[in-house]
């Protein structure tokens, strides 16, 4: 039931959304060609714009679900979701004129700024109305359905705190119920417990209740069997929440394979059209960034040619995604012979740099080769920066959760880099932050990573 309303209310965002794109598209056209702009060229006909709209209509919903804008947030603010809408607007509309120059397709590019203005208003104020039809069908009690939860521990507080997190849905706890007596007339996150498990059927007596949630621990599944036994004999809904969250790693949740429940414990954070589409903005950008950057690693090639002995790149073994090594690509910084006595992490005024190689490192400018490793697939754009195989099993004793980073391809840049944690920073904290990044991807997050990377984000203290 959770899933289909929610299901329900994220198709009439996006069919809201896409007519909203389509009113815009429309209105921009108009705008561009009735005679209040001056056009020198002569109007096109509507149907040369037909392939732009329907690229519109693919390109905008896919960013707004990058960008969560399809996800129940009910801790965003009104100017919050403004925020968000302004965000993936930019994003999409970077993109469609990235579609549009290599498709070559003809477009107005003043149509287009119209376009996006329209789009970003129009949106904006089907979701601002959107979010005040429902707050008020929630504050007039409208179509509201009880849940009675069973089970007034860890998990029994997690299920009410998710409930609560998701009034728009149209449920609401009216109850708990415990194991242990003493714990009746007590309140959890503001829901009484309103009796003992075994009270079940008196509650139900009692008052109307349109679901139940059985939230016991693992330890007290024993009552499970008694209870679905009771419960059983009523026209209740009956849900059951698995006390195996406390196991969940990284995108994990309950999946269907064949009709057969499958709780996934550890997933893979990007799949389907998630890859595709981070796959597509790496190569589009590594690509502009390798026109871009062309003259000055010429430069630099020419600098360490001169500076020292030596071949100009540097491949280095390093692990990717999966666990799989693959071999780095960085303008030569340090002598030929830097490695005869072992593997060992770069450190201040290390003796071992060239001198133009310091100044590469200080500057990130070593790292610009890297885009060749995008384009081949070894790396991504943006995600955890990865290691050397000789020092990662170290780090997996020392630190939990250390492989799940491995999840994801490794970065030229990352959450942790823009945020100071590069050279040798807590390996703690940088490994929180991928998590966090790998936890919360988005396109709009690879684009927000790269731009405040390109704004100095490479620049760093710690960078030897």
């Amino acid at each position: 039931m959770f899933s289909r309303l929610q299901r329900f209310y994220t198709s009439i965002k996006v069919f809201a959304d896409m007519v909203m794109l389509a009113v815009a598209f429309a209105l921009a056209y108009v705008t561009r060609f009735s005679g209040i702009v001056p056009v020198t060229e002569g109007v096109p006909p509507w149907e040369d714009s037909l392939v732009s709209l329907l690229m519109v209509l693919v390109i905008f919903p896919a960013a707004f679900k990058q960008s969560r804008l399809y996800a129940t947030n009910r801790s965003r603010t009104n100017t919050g979701e403004v925020f968000e809408v302004f965000k993936s607007t930019i994003t999409a509309t970077l993109i469609l004129v990235a579609a549009t120059y290599f498709a070559r397709e003809r477009y107005s590019r003043l149509t287009l700024v119209i376009f996006v203005v329209y789009a970003f208003v129009l949106v904006t104020c089907s979701r601002l109305a959107f979010r005040y039809v429902l707050s008020e069908i929630r504050r007039r009690g409208h179509n509201l359905k009880s849940i009675l939860v069973i089970g007034a521990g860890e998990l029994g507080q997690r299920v009410v705190e998710t409930v609560e997190g998701h009034r728009e849905l149209g449920f609401r706890v009216t109850g708990l119920l415990s194991l242990r007596p003493e714990k009746v007339g007590q309140y959890v996150n503001g829901v009484r417990i309103i009796g003992h498990v075994d009270d079940v059927e008196r509650v139900l007596d009692a008052q109307p209740v349109d679901q139940v949630i059985l939230a016991l621990p693992l330890q007290d599944q024993a009552h499970v069997k008694r209870l679905m036994e009771q419960l059983a004999l009523r026209t209740v809904d009956v849900r059951v929440v698995p006390d195996l969250y406390q196991y969940i790693t990284l995108y994990g949740g309950l999946e269907e394979f064949g009709g057969l429940p499958i709780i996934r414990l550890q997933g893979d954070p990007m799949e389907g059209w998630s890859r595709v589409s981070k796959r597509a903005f790496d190569i589009l950008f590594s690509l502009l960034a390798i026109l871009v950057t062309a003259p000055l690693m010429a430069a630099t090639a020419l600098a360490v040619r001169l500076s020292s002995r030596g071949p100009l790149l540097y491949r280095q073994e390093r692990m990717g995604m999966d666990g799989r090594t693959f071999h780095i690509l960085k303008f030569r910084t340090m002598r030929v012979d830097a490695e005869h006595s072992g593997a060992m992490m770069a450190r201040k005024d290390d003796p071992r740099r060239t001198v133009i190689g310091t100044v590469l490192r200080k500057y990130s400018l070593d790292e610009l080769p890297q885009f060749f490793n995008v384009l081949t697939g070894d790396m991504s754009l943006v995600g955890p920066r990865p290691e050397r195989p000789v020092f990662i099993e170290e780090f997996k004793r020392q630190i939990p959760r250390y492989h799940l980073r491995h999840k994801v391809k490794a970065g030229i840049t990352g959450w942790a880099q823009i945020n100071g944690l590069r050279g040798q920073t807590c390996i703690e904290k940088r490994i929180e932050y991928d998590l966090y990044y790998i936890e919360n991807w988005s396109l709009l997050m690879d684009l927000k990573i790269l731009v405040r990377t390109a704004l100095g984000g490479f620049l760093s203290k710690n960078a030897y």
